[in-house]
């Protein structure tokens, strides 16, 4: 087997310290020579690493994704070698022979002869807004939580508000819920504080806002809505940090609006996990296969078993799961046909997995072309694309029915 680079490393890291193999192909075919050491993961730590690649005139180093603790080690020896990260589970080493030091060597040994499955990092400026993009969701999934445990105390003091309006923390939620933490307690002023179409409910508010708030409920009120304007504030802080990171792409953020359930966030969250461009993936098929967004393909002795989908980008997955499901709540849009079509007969969780995929393979082309830009197809699309098939149909439906048919095409 070919050498492809005769002086590399392998570095197995964990949280303390690091576990290193230099591979030293001397004589081009001979017997490699392996020299190990381990290295504390701090600042200086990594610097004696650094010497110590110099010494063996190491030019390419693999590692694996360990958590977070790769990342420091990473950006310390960007742009001074040739970095390679792998997925530890692509390289699991064999049941009773796991140690950090084979751990190293494994991976100098796959690096040195061109084996090691390497996973996708982006340039830093897109690994800096992956951090900014996963932070705003988590801060939005703990609003969310607060969110429930407002609608719980509530339901603690018989407040029955969630019954009425749609959204607690609306505008006349958050009015009558800092007038109950006041002191408020007759519904007929509490009511009179809706605002919007809410004006029209003012009798079933009334209804429901009579119940038995105490101090006790008062305080924990107090908290939650507190904790939710913090959050609401770094998240606005987040959006403004966000949106500087967007400005040199400003031309590819409006071409992802454009598609029915993509806004300004999601498009921030599809560039900072996919990038501003998809060289990386050589077509569509292999960008949906990465994300895991495509049905599992395992085949033994000839016969397919499950098709599950793997594990992938939950990040990712869950942005596209959440542009499914706004594009098909959008009158007039291809992806509520297609959901629509298969949600009958395969679920709708299958359904929506399926209309992010198609969203994933629109995001491929669209940052692929430059100059392209989403064209709609209608919701009537798949009516069209077969107009006999779809009216020969449709006249069997009838006929089942009991009633005598016949079709004549318009004149154009």
């Amino acid at each position: 087997m070919r050498v492809a680079h005769p002086h590399c490393a392998g570095i197995d890291v964990h949280k303390k310290n690091m576990t290193v193999c230099v591979f030293v192909d001397q004589d081009h075919g001979s017997q490699p020579v392996y020299h190990k050491r381990t290295f504390a993961t701090h600042t200086e730590g990594i610097q004696e690493l650094m010497i110590w690649f110099q010494e063996h005139q190491v030019t390419e180093v693999g590692m694996e994704a360990t958590g977070v603790y790769w990342k420091p080690v990473w950006n310390a020896l960007e742009g001074k070698y040739g970095l390679h990260l792998c997925n530890p589970e692509h390289i699991r080493a064999i049941p009773g022979s796991k140690t950090d030091l084979r751990d190293g060597t494994r991976i100098a040994d796959l690096l040195a002869y061109g084996k090691l499955p390497e996973s996708f990092i982006p340039p830093r400026w897109q690994r800096e807004l992956r951090d900014l993009t996963r932070m705003r969701t988590k801060l939005k999934q703990e609003a969310a939580r607060a969110s429930n445990r407002i609608g719980k105390v509530l339901e603690d003091a018989q407040i029955k508000l969630g019954n009425v309006a749609s959204k607690i923390l609306g505008v006349s939620g958050r009015l009558m819920l800092n007038a109950l933490i006041k002191g408020e307690t007759d519904e007929k002023v509490l009511s009179d504080m809706a605002k919007g179409q809410l004006k029209k409910k003012k009798v079933e508010l009334r209804q429901a806002l009579r119940g038995g708030v105490q101090e006790h409920h008062r305080f924990q009120l107090q908290l939650l809505l507190q904790h939710i304007n913090e959050i609401e504030e770094k998240i606005f802080q987040l959006d403004l940090r966000i949106a500087k990171y967007l400005e040199p792409y400003e031309e590819i953020v409006q071409r992802l609006d454009a598609i029915p359930g993509v806004d300004r966030i999601a498009a921030a969250i599809i560039l900072a996990e996919i990038g501003p461009t998809v060289e990386s993936w050589e077509e569509a098929r292999k960008l949906a296969c990465w994300a895991c967004m495509c049905p599992g393909n395992r085949i033994s002795a000839n016969k397919r078993q499950s098709g599950r989908m793997r594990k992938g980008n939950r990040w990712l997955r869950a942005a596209f799961c959440q542009m499914a499901w706004a594009s098909t709540r959008k009158k007039g849009s291809y992806f509520k046909t297609q959901f629509r079509r298969l949600a009958g007969r395969r679920g709708k969780k299958r359904a929506v997995m399926a209309v992010a995929h198609t969203l994933l393979i629109i995001v491929y082309h669209l940052l692929r072309h430059p100059g392209l830009t989403y064209r709609e197809l209608g919701e009537d699309y798949f009516d069209k694309r077969d107009a006999e098939h779809t009216a020969a149909s449709l006249v069997k439906r009838l006929r089942k029915l009991g009633y005598e048919v016949s079709v004549t095409r318009k004149a154009a």
